[in-house]
């Protein structure tokens, strides 16, 4: 997913709809937000101070195994979510905030919306 934040910006900075190829890039981390653990931990990193969180913070809030909790953190990284630094025997996470950003953008409503190409009557209108 090294390449979603350059193919991204001319459709998230004009509020433009996505093209095909866009859309195929960033699924991959809205499909990583669609487990509830994963969306959860998301959040729970996020909402730590200085919006850094240790595993040892954030793995009490599930009654899920160390494994389990690893493969979720994982996925977030691979999905260009979250950054990870390891410190003596942990491992910090750290929300990525542009790729975040790339999300939301995709979810507010453009300016400059798309207008109907259906007539009232339910016919088409001409190209």
């Amino acid at each position: 997913m090294s390449n979603l934040l350059p193919l991204l910006v001319s459709s998230a900075a004009t509020r433009a709809a996505l093209s095909s190829e866009e859309a195929a890039e960033i699924a991959p981390a809205f499909k990583a937000l669609g487990d509830p653990v994963r969306l959860r931990l998301l959040s729970l990193i996020a909402a730590h101070e200085g919006g850094e969180a240790c595993v040892c913070d954030i793995s009490g809030a599930f009654d899920l195994t160390g494994p389990t909790i690893s493969h979720h953190l994982r996925v977030l990284r691979e999905a260009g979510l979250v950054t990870s630094e390891r410190r003596a025997t942990w491992i910090y996470y750290r929300v990525h905030p542009q790729t975040v950003a790339m999300l939301a953008d995709v979810l507010v409503p453009a300016v400059s919306p798309l207008h109907s190409t259906c007539a009232p009557d339910g016919s088409e209108l001409p190209v």
